[in-house]
């Protein structure tokens, strides 16, 4: 399967999904939908074992798209655009096989959450890992108020949502974020090692023993994201989180009012 921004191949047992809208590879609804129609579709083949979900240009990915015509959006719509795109969130937690993130570059607010839907991620130096919502005036959204704490602990990610600070690639392997630390031009490689060491197990076994392993995430995920929805949609009317946007955008330390 091509498209122009979302690249499927298979080789062997194990499927590639690749974003390809560079250099940031920014996320939509439509983008996060097509995912998880993918992974339904790998979920469906008994050739596929395992997936590799990784990402051409700069960054892995940078998150949502803000700069769309939001602007000019009702409050009820921008909850129910978001309302939308958890649902197909938590539809990638579903899946049943195991996914392997290459994350290469910059995984970013809910590009972040994205990359914490895998089971591991294999990543560089030059990669960075923020949870930058509350630098934006916002809360944290995708899941990650329930997948990183259960990655990493519960006092180094509320150190990542209190501060939005980016973590190295470096410092992700330390804390257990990632699980694999190698060059910029291996990431790709030994993500599909990796995964490919992966699918050489018994199918039927492996996609039991997953289920085991993540059993109730997606129900949390749902959970969390129901929530996280709730607080995002009056943070999103804030003259804070309009600050943190074009703060951002101006590449620039925001001028919080508290209001």
């Amino acid at each position: 399967m091509t498209s122009t921004d979302l690249h499927v191949s298979t080789a062997g047992h194990v499927a590639t999904i690749e974003i390809r809208r560079p250099p940031l590879n920014f996320f939509d609804l439509d983008l996060i939908r097509r995912i998880a129609d993918e992974l339904d579709r790998i979920d469906a083949d008994d050739n596929c074992r395992a997936v590799v979900l990784c990402a051409d240009g700069k960054a892995f990915c940078a998150g949502a798209n803000f700069n769309t015509s939001a602007q000019e959006a009702t409050k009820d719509s921008k909850r129910r655009n978001s309302g939308e795109l958890y649902v197909e969130a938590v539809r990638i937690f579903r899946n049943k096989k195991p996914i392997v993130a290459a994350v290469h570059g910059a995984a970013i607010g809910g590009g972040f959450g994205l990359a914490m839907s895998a089971d591991f991620r294999v990543t560089c130096p030059e990669a960075r890992f923020a949870a930058n919502f509350t630098r934006l005036g916002f809360h944290p959204g995708f899941g990650l108020t329930v997948t990183l704490p259960e990655v990493v602990g519960q006092t180094n990610a509320a150190l990542m949502f209190y501060t939005s600070r980016r973590v190295t690639g470096e410092d992700a392997f330390k804390m257990g974020l990632a699980s694999v630390l190698v060059s910029q031009d291996q990431v790709r490689a030994a993500a599909l090692k990796l995964a490919s060491e992966i699918a050489e197990n018994a199918p039927l076994a492996l996609v039991s023993t997953r289920a085991t392993m993540r059993a109730g995430l997606a129900d949390r995920v749902k959970a969390a994201t129901d929530h996280e929805l709730d607080e995002q949609s009056w943070l999103r009317e804030t003259a804070d989180f309009k600050e943190g946007v074009k703060a951002t955008a101006e590449r620039r330390v925001p001028n919080f009012a508290g209001r």
